[in-house]
């Protein structure tokens, strides 16, 4: 993984200092709520409903042990002994006090950690694939190219104040387990003619106006890439609503000009781009590159597994995936009990997994979008340890991908732009979801609430979704189907009338039901939809 040099490291101390005075002068009456603003939300800080939120960037996912030690210690001193993390593979603390908070990012720049970018109009943290650089069929490690658009997007002074915030996924597999087309910008690398580029897709997004992102071009060289993606950048802050919020996303930009237009318009500027060489020189990729080379994995170990003990097996079964290497496997960890609150865990939790990454996952770790953790270096022969650990601290939850795995935004719990409460519904339909033997059967089922039309829970990219709204001062949930943040990305549509809370949770399980009644040898729930359609299913749910 990259490691600051002197250069990462006076920057992010210098900031530190910077916003410590400027806390400093709010807290002494010196700066006004609105002067402070903007300020605090360049460092990450936001004032929520009963208290400030800091969200920590975690680059694409990954982390060290000492890192995520790290989270978990200021969970611990500095909030309510938990965090949380996001969709967005950062982490969020809910309970900051304003004065602690230039102290909590001088802890988190000893550990090459900051939260800068995590807030405001500009390039938000980059995210990737969970299983980067150990994925068999993935055309190269996508994460220094992740790397170098963060050094890029860092500071960068034409895009700090773009029309609206702007976020950035870079994937190299043919699989997507990154949401990358449901992005302002996804880029798919791949190799032509022995060749490594991108595929470049532009105008993805959730929240207001849900867009699967089109294709604006199909490969672009690698020592091209930044340029192009400044061309990208420069046409949306050049034409970008910039007097109505809702409408100042790049989608919205994409979507009014046209696919062909503005693909027209970003060639334009990319070739003015190419004449400028702004692209970084091949030797800093070269730079990034060997922090990500391939660790010293052991040699001639066994696949072999003792699988006697039955908890032991469904949890690997369902938590396990293949890794690239002859002896090793990924395990991912589920932050998703039975009734719990999606994406939390606990500061003995997160320290627990700080020590398994640095014992057994070779100091590595990973966050993924769908609010879960990876061990990605972990050998066979490892796994029953590893597991009973987890299973001690309530992290053995074997529920990857199935309906209880659920995506859900902090709502109106915590979140002051809300409209409803995602968390008790959550727990619910943990609840009432929570035989594993049903949710074995329902088997790949992706439900995710959000708690207003924002759509942090990505609930348009839900096979299941739910959304949140205010109906005259009343919580109510819209039951949306078919959507899909995978390599088939697709948003999902309303099915009718909104329920209470209560009544979502039957609803989804009249639709669960239809499911299993007419799905044919194979199918996924998406499958079943997708031929089917809605009809039946909203005759299933409103009779």
């Amino acid at each position: 993984m990259y490691r600051y040099d002197s250069y990462d490291q006076s920057i992010v101390d210098a900031r530190v200092e910077e916003f410590r005075d400027q806390v400093q002068r709010r807290l002494a009456g010196h700066l006004t709520e609105d002067q402070f603003k903007p300020l605090r939300l360049m460092n990450g800080l936001y004032l929520q409903l009963h208290a400030y939120m800091l969200r920590v960037a975690i680059p694409y996912g990954t982390l060290s042990g000492r890192q995520m030690r790290k989270l978990g210690e200021i969970a611990a001193k500095y909030d309510k002994g938990y965090g949380h993390f996001t969709t967005r593979q950062n982490l969020q603390y809910n309970w900051i006090k304003l004065a602690d908070a230039p102290d909590i990012l001088a802890e988190l720049a000893t550990v090459e950690m900051h939260a800068i970018q995590t807030s405001g109009n500009c390039i938000r943290n980059i995210s990737s694939d969970q299983y980067a650089g150990v994925s068999a069929d993935e055309v190269t490690d996508p994460r220094p190219w992740a790397e170098l658009l963060r050094q890029w997007s860092t500071f960068h002074p034409e895009f700090t104040y773009l029309p609206r915030k702007f976020k950035i996924c870079v994937i190299a597999n043919e699989e997507d387990r990154a949401a990358m087309r449901l992005h302002d910008i996804g880029l798919k690398l791949v190799s032509r003619d022995g060749q490594i580029g991108a595929e470049v897709y532009a105008g993805g997004g959730m929240g207001r106006t849900p867009m699967v992102a089109p294709q604006i071009r199909d490969f672009v060289p690698e020592e091209e890439i930044v340029s192009y993606l400044e061309a990208c950048l420069r046409v949306y802050n050049r034409y970008g609503r910039r007097d109505n919020k809702y409408k100042a996303r790049i989608k919205i930009l994409v979507h009014e000009l046209g696919v062909e237009e503005y693909k027209r318009q970003v060639e334009e500027e990319y070739a003015h781009m190419r004449e400028l060489g702004l692209n970084p020189p091949t030797e800093e990729l070269d730079r990034i590159r060997p922090f990500f080379a391939g660790p010293a994995y052991e040699t001639g170990l066994s696949d072999d597994l003792d699988r006697s003990d039955p908890a032991f097996a469904l949890w690997v079964d369902r938590q396990v995936a293949a890794h690239k290497q002859p002896g090793y496997a990924i395990v991912n960890i589920s932050l998703k009990p039975r009734g719990g609150i999606p994406g939390d865990a606990s500061a003995e939790q997160i320290g627990l997994v700080a020590d398994l990454a640095e014992t057994y996952s070779l100091d590595e770790l990973r966050v993924t979008h769908a609010q879960n953790l990876v061990l990605p270096h972990v050998k066979k022969a490892d796994l029953y340890a590893i597991w009973q650990k987890l299973d001690e601290a309530g992290l053995a939850e074997a529920n990857l991908d199935l309906i209880t795995d659920i995506i859900a935004c902090p709502g109106l719990d915590y979140c002051s732009l809300a409209n409803a409460r995602s968390i008790p519904l959550a727990q619910k339909l943990s609840e009432r979801f929570g035989s594993i033997e049903r949710q074995k059967d329902l088997g790949e089922l992706k439900v995710k609430i959000s708690g207003c039309i924002n759509a942090c829970g990505h609930h348009h990219a839900g096979h299941i979704g739910v959304l949140g709204v205010d109906r005259k001062g009343v919580e109510n949930f819209q039951l949306s189907l078919g959507g899909s943040g995978a390599e088939d990305a697709s948003v999902g549509q309303i099915t009718g009338p909104g329920f209470s809370e209560d009544g979502v949770v039957d609803a989804i399980e009249k639709v669960t039901n239809l499911y299993l009644a007419e799905r044919e040898e194979g199918e996924r729930f998406l499958d079943t939809y997708r031929r089917l359609g809605m009809k039946p299913f909203k005759e299933a749910i409103y009779g």
